[in-house]
């Protein structure tokens, strides 16, 4: 569900497309741009943290080596799967298949007397 321009109109998604191309870009580059400001953040937490807690500015640092490519392979991630969508084909029902009688069935089905007689009371 999106806002359009201004407008308090809300516009609903109802088909299974993907989102566009643009709002693809524009999703990357965020997450590239944060990813890359934690870098930036961690190297001058490195810098200012020194001489003070060496084993944590030896971990901002390795942060701050290791992140661009982390962000590199997110940014450049393809783009997400379409969601699955009904299928178009209709399937068409099967018929009930007449298969003949079991063997069994014939000599239950018939009492003992003429064929073609009612069995009942006479």
């Amino acid at each position: 569900m999106r806002k359009q321009h201004g407008d308090d109109v809300q516009v609903f998604r109802i088909t299974g497309a993907r989102t566009g191309l643009a709002e693809d870009v524009r999703g990357r580059q965020r997450r590239y741009v944060i990813s890359m400001s934690i870098r930036t953040l961690s190297v001058i937490l490195a810098v200012c943290l020194w001489n003070v807690e060496r084993y944590v500015a030896v971990v901002a640092l390795v942060l701050g080596a290791v992140l661009p490519y982390i962000a590199v392979v997110i940014a450049n991630a393809g783009r997400e799967r379409p969601p699955s969508l009904p299928s178009t084909f209709v399937t068409v029902p099967l018929r009930p298949m007449i298969t003949p009688p079991e063997p069994g069935e014939d000599e239950q089905a018939e009492p003992s007397g003429m064929p073609g007689e009612r069995p009942g009371p006479v």
